[in-house]
Formats: C-alpha cells, structure tokens, sequence
C-alpha cells in the first residue's frame, strides 16, 4: 500500500485527529510536529483522490479522546506546579489512559500497520508538554538528572512534580576532639531520648551520644537555606571521633532532599556554617555538584596521611625509630579486623600499602610520627599491633608496646584524581 492508503485506512475508522494519525507516520521526515504531519498526509491523501478536504477536530478523535488538544492546559499546569521552586532541567513522564494505548493498537491493526509505527502515545504527550513546559519556565529538558520529573496521569487528571535532591560539595577540617562525623543516636535509646517514659540516663535524654557533630554543624545551615524537606551527609570516608581533621580537609557532600533553592551564595553559605560551628569546625571550597559526586566522594580511592603522638612501653632510640619506620616505608600490611571496630566490621583479614613513615623521638618514651598510606589502613593499629592481628606494626618492629595518644588526619586526597573535577560540579 502507498502512504496514501495507509491514511485513507486510518481516516475511515473514525475521525482521528491529527496528532493520532501523524503519530503513525512519525518516522516520515522530520522537523514536524505530529499534528502538523497528520494535516500534511490528510491533505495531500486528498489531493491524491482528489477528494474534498475534511478536517478532524482534536476533540472528536476516538483514539486519543480529546487529549491531544490539552498539551497547552498541561504544560501551564506544570509551570504552576513549581513557581515558587528554582529549578534548571526538567523531564516529562506521561501514564497514559489504557484506554488510548488500545484505541492506538485498534487504530494501527485497522489499517494493516505494524503495531509499533510510528510512535507511542505518551512519548508525544511527554515531548509536546515537555517543550511548552520549557518555553513557560525558562528550562532545560534532562533525561538524565533533572532537578524537576513531572508524572502526567492522563485517565487521572493529575499531575505529580518531584523535585530532585540538590548537592554542595566541600572539604570541612575539625579542629575539635570527641566530634563524631555524623549524627551517633544513643544505642540505649535508640535515639528517642527516652527509656519508657524516663529521660534516657545514657544520653542525658538528648537522644545522641555526642552533642556535636560535622553533620550537625553543616547539614541544617545548607538545607535552611536551600529550603528543603531533609538532608543526608556523605563523608569520603571518616575519622575516628577523638582525631582531628587537619590540613587540606575531608571532602563531602550534603545531599539536600526537595530543595525550593538551588542557586545559592556558596561564599555566603560557607561563612553560615563557620559561624555557626564556633571553630568547633571549618569547611571551605563549597560549590553546586551534581548527582554524581556522592558516589564520586564514596568511591573514589584516596590516600591518607596522619600524624600520631605516640607513647611507648620501654625506652626508644632514635636510631631504633627511625629503623623501624624505614622497615614500615613501602610495606604491605595485613590486618585483621581490629577489636575496637569488629562489632561492626566483617572479621577479615585486609592489605593495605604504607606509602611513607616518618617521625622523631620527643624523649625515650614518647614521639611523632606521620604515616601515608592507602585508603583504609587502620593507623592506630599499624602503631600498636592490635595484640598481632596488624602485621608488620611499629610496636612490633620495636618489640615493644606502643599506643596512639592523639590522631590527627592531615590529608585525604584521590590516589590517581582529585576528588575536585570539573565535570562534577555546576556553574
């Protein structure tokens, strides 16, 4: 059959609208919208059988049952949805009536077509909304990651507008001990506060069993002024709660969840959080990331370098140190999950790379030392030995006892890439 009979059997089942009988035909030419396709074909198939011309009104169409003629309606109801909300990109779904996908397939069966010609239904609804919602809004489509996905229910008449989470990276030092990363409920409360209707003893009814936090100081200033529902903190890994975080900091992200702001002062956001963190901790380098950098920040390897005050049971050399921290220089250690972490910790045995160790005696029992080495070595116990589970360990190697007094971690940087790359940020 022509194309032209392949219209004329369309156009008999029915008064099908443009839009429906272009959309069978949407893999003819381009640069056309489908109804102005339809009107094309309905016009030259009459030209061919020099038959009159009779146009369908879109309300009339059995197929689509009027739907076709509402893209405008639908769109404005979109705009509406997020005028108060600042959004860049967005993407369009349509839930399409059952209804019209059968009348679509009856359409097609009717006229002998394959019943995949063309194009579906909801793809034109998603794609003619979706650019009027553009021209409304002053937006992007995204079919990736859009800060705003509509859900058109046709059959529903209702349109559901999920606002995607926002994302500030950064890098925060703590200048402070005994301040965890993230929020720690209190295990004997779990977190209420209360045991039965008592304050919680364990807690002091605070529901925490620390006070303060990273999450704590920088988690509700982005999302206050982000205005968002919730936020989450993702840490590129984190130190024990009594270490300092020093140096060039930590890198993190704050995931905010239904932001109403997403273009924000970061300079202005990241003096908030300092003043309102007392010195307690310090973050800089904030700026706009994508979705990608939470799992960037998670999954990147990085190295570490600490610096450990350390104690020691007998009298060292100098000579003796600085041995036995040459013997630890480029070694590959083996560590079994260490006491204080294997109640939440896998019982396994790791390996991890010790880049670097150095360090200097401050008297016979007591020194400094600074260690790099891969993501994941546990440097308290690399010092210690952890009864034998580390091995080789600087207690070891001196055959004698050693403990870590303070921890400070100075540097955590990407072991091939910065963490800090371009193509994860915005603006």
């Amino acid at each position: 059959m022509s194309i032209f009979e392949d219209v004329r059997a369309l156009a008999e089942s029915g008064p099908v609208c443009d839009a429906c009988l272009g959309r069978a035909f949407a893999d003819r030419s381009f640069g056309l919208t489908n109804a102005e396709r339809g009107k094309s074909l309905r016009i030259a198939a009459a030209l061919d059988a020099d038959e009159p011309y009779e146009a369908v009104e879109t309300e009339d169409c059995w197929v689509c049952e009027g739907a076709c003629a509402h893209f405008d309606e639908w769109a404005a109801r979109c705009a509406a949805a997020i005028e108060d909300v600042e959004v860049e990109t967005y993407q369009v779904g349509t839930r399409a009536p059952p209804l019209v996908e059968e009348n679509e397939i009856l359409l097609r069966e009717g006229a002998g077509l394959p019943d995949d010609a063309g194009e579906l239904f909801k793809s034109e609804f998603n794609r003619e909304v979706g650019k009027r919602v553009g021209r409304l809004t002053g937006t992007e489509v995204d079919f990736t990651r859009p800060d705003v996905q509509f859900l058109l229910d046709i059959e529903a008449d209702t349109i559901e507008a999920q606002i995607n989470s926002a994302f500030i990276y950064g890098r925060y030092r703590k200048l402070e001990r005994d301040i965890p990363q993230t929020e720690w409920p209190c295990r004997e409360c779990d977190g209420s506060g209360y045991q039965g209707k008592e304050p919680c003893d364990y807690c002091g009814g605070s529901g925490y069993l620390y006070e303060d936090s990273v999450e704590g100081f920088v988690a509700p200033v982005v999302m206050d002024v982000m205005d968002g529902v919730d936020a989450k903190f993702h840490g590129a890994g984190r130190e024990d709660v009594d270490a300092l975080m020093l140096g060039t900091g930590r890198p993190f992200v704050v995931e905010i969840m239904e932001p109403r702001r997403r273009n924000v002062d970061v300079e202005q956001l990241e003096g908030d959080i300092n003043a309102m963190a007392d010195g307690e901790i310090e973050v800089e380098g904030l700026r706009l990331a994508t979705y990608d950098m939470v799992e960037r920040v998670k999954k990147l390897d990085a190295s570490k370098q600490y610096r450990a005050a350390v104690e020691f049971d007998a009298d060292v050399t100098d000579e003796a140190l600085q041995a036995a921290l040459d013997e630890l220089t480029g070694v590959t250690v083996e560590q079994y999950t260490p006491h204080r972490v294997d109640h939440r910790r896998a019982s396994i045995t790791r390996t991890r790379h010790v880049y670097d160790a150095t360090g200097e005696l401050e008297d016979a029992r007591h020194g400094t030392v600074e260690i790099h080495g891969e993501g994941g070595l546990y440097i308290k116990e690399l010092i210690s030995g952890d009864e034998g589970r580390t091995n080789p360990s600087l207690a070891g190697i001196l055959d004698t006892g050693a403990v870590v007094t303070a921890l400070d971690v100075i540097a955590v940087e990407g072991e091939d890439e910065p963490f800090e790359d371009d193509e994860f940020f915005k603006n």
